[in-house]
């Protein structure tokens, strides 16, 4: 059992700070700056979208001001077969000599559309973003500054859970993505990212690959692809989207099953990820597979601590009691004074490992994960 506790212990202390620590040393000692300058490479906004009625033309509005050069700047809408008002929507802005609308009546997933997409994108950078967020108008030239340097081929911007009017949420989930921004931000320091923000993130139109059918993260697999063409994956902070820091539990929930299914099928669909051909490898396991491994390590430290009678077993025991009693108060989403940021912290971690749990059975059982909007 003791061997059981440690192990477990180690996996998760790696994972959650042991990671980023060797990044904050690898980036302190072999530091990779990017030489980013003023540039107008063309490029192409490239957006899938399914029923989005709600977003789409607020959305493409947006676009159409963005803060650079409109005789560079092209927009490509794909409607994954939408039932909405989507294709309406996306015919009344067809006649805008900057947009292209591809309406598909049957829907094949998000990575069919990115396909369709791509042969009818004309710029040199391909720019992909989705409905709901809102992209900062100088967001699109400050991540085309990243280009000028030849040796990055793709570059992710940062979605700020919040508004700009209020700044970004604190709790939950706005926590959690504070401290996965902060990991991007020190991968891109020294190296490469792993994956991108799939709201705002460009690549070099070369670099693109074909989606295998029914990929669910593209915006883990062309960034990983773009590094294994030898290029780097970057992160800027400067250049910043928008979204809700808050869109119910149940969904959220459901995307990250979604999200750690992919994982799942990365390995299926590109077992070259764990090879010596990928320059990323022992970031892509630290960043994305040991999360997948979380639920089984928290099980086997809280079932060891259990049986194992020395002080500091029985203290681990008690601390872990008491950290998932915070997570049941985070249940109730009420008001707990002192305690709230810590209950809602608590629960969230508790629901992402959840969510690893529920995303291995899908993985076993054979069960595909559809893309949403």
């Amino acid at each position: 059992m003791r061997w059981m506790f440690w192990l477990s212990a180690g996996v998760l202390g790696y994972m959650y700070a042991g990671y980023g620590l060797w990044l904050w040393l690898r980036s302190f000692l072999r530091p990779r700056p990017i030489d980013r300058a003023p540039s107008l490479p063309s490029l192409s906004l490239v957006m899938v979208v399914r029923n989005e009625e709600r977003y789409l033309e607020e959305k493409l509005r947006r676009l159409l001001e963005l803060d650079y050069c409109a005789e560079r700047c092209q927009v490509v809408v794909v409607s994954d077969g939408s039932t909405d008002r989507t294709e309406a929507i996306l015919r009344d802005f067809a006649v805008h000599p900057r947009v292209c609308a591809i309406l598909n009546a049957l829907a094949a997933g998000k990575a069919s559309g990115v396909n369709d997409a791509m042969a009818w994108a004309q710029g040199e950078l391909i720019v992909f973003t989705d409905a709901r967020q809102t992209i900062e108008p100088g967001a699109i030239r400050l991540l085309a500054e990243n280009f000028a340097d030849p040796a990055v081929g793709c570059a992710s911007g940062e979605l700020m859970l919040g508004s700009p009017d209020s700044g970004e949420a604190a709790q939950g989930m706005g926590l959690y993505w504070k401290i996965e921004k902060k990991i991007r931000e020190l991968e891109s320091a020294s190296g490469s990212v792993v994956g991108a923000t799939g709201a705002l993130y460009a690549v070099r139109r070369e670099l693109v690959p074909p989606l295998p059918p029914g990929m669910i993260l593209d915006d883990v697999y062309i960034p990983m692809q773009v590094a294994r063409q030898g290029f780097r994956v970057v992160f800027d902070g400067r250049a910043r989207a928008w979204d809700l820091p808050h869109q119910g539990r149940e969904r959220e929930f459901g995307r990250k099953v979604r999200t750690l299914t992919g994982n799942y099928q990365l390995l299926q669909l590109a077992p070259w990820l764990l090879r010596r051909e990928n320059p990323v490898r022992f970031e892509f396991v630290s960043h994305k597979l040991l999360r997948l491994l979380a639920p089984f390590a928290l099980a086997a430290a809280l079932i060891s601590s259990v049986f194992l009678a020395a002080p500091v077993y029985r203290a681990a025991l008690v601390c872990q009691i008491l950290f998932y009693l915070l997570a049941t108060l985070g249940i109730t989403q009420r008001n707990h004074g002192p305690l709230t940021r810590m209950t809602d912290a608590a629960f969230t971690f508790v629901m992402l490992n959840t969510a690893a749990l529920i995303a291995f059975a899908n993985f076993v059982t054979g069960r595909k994960q559809a893309w949403v909007r």
